[in-house]
């Protein structure tokens, strides 16, 4: 599903203008930002956790050449999916 068929999704279910649908849509996905940015985790219940996650510092290997090179460490966003996500991903079809 892109952004915009999410968009056309929330504006359906919602029963509000597409406009509308992709302001809150937009709304939702910088909260999210803000709130790594800022503590780090965003916790929805019922659907999932974002966190920022560190990796450290660590040699890898130019695939073109075999050179070896170090790669900083850095801090990545991560989502982990809460049970209720995880059940509806699972459900058997019949």
């Amino acid at each position: 599903m892109t952004k915009l068929e999410l968009v056309d999704v929330v504006s359906s279910k919602a029963e509000i203008t597409k406009v509308e649908a992709h302001k809150v849509v937009d709304a939702i996905i910088e909260a999210i930002n803000e709130g790594l940015a800022a503590d780090g985790k965003v916790i929805i219940p019922g659907f999932g956790s974002f966190e920022v996650r560190t990796r450290t510092a660590r040699v890898g290997r130019n695939p073109r050449t075999g050179e070896q090179i170090k790669i900083n460490a850095s801090k990545v966003p991560a989502f982990k999916p809460g049970k209720a996500m995880k059940d509806i991903v699972n459900r058997k079809k019949k």
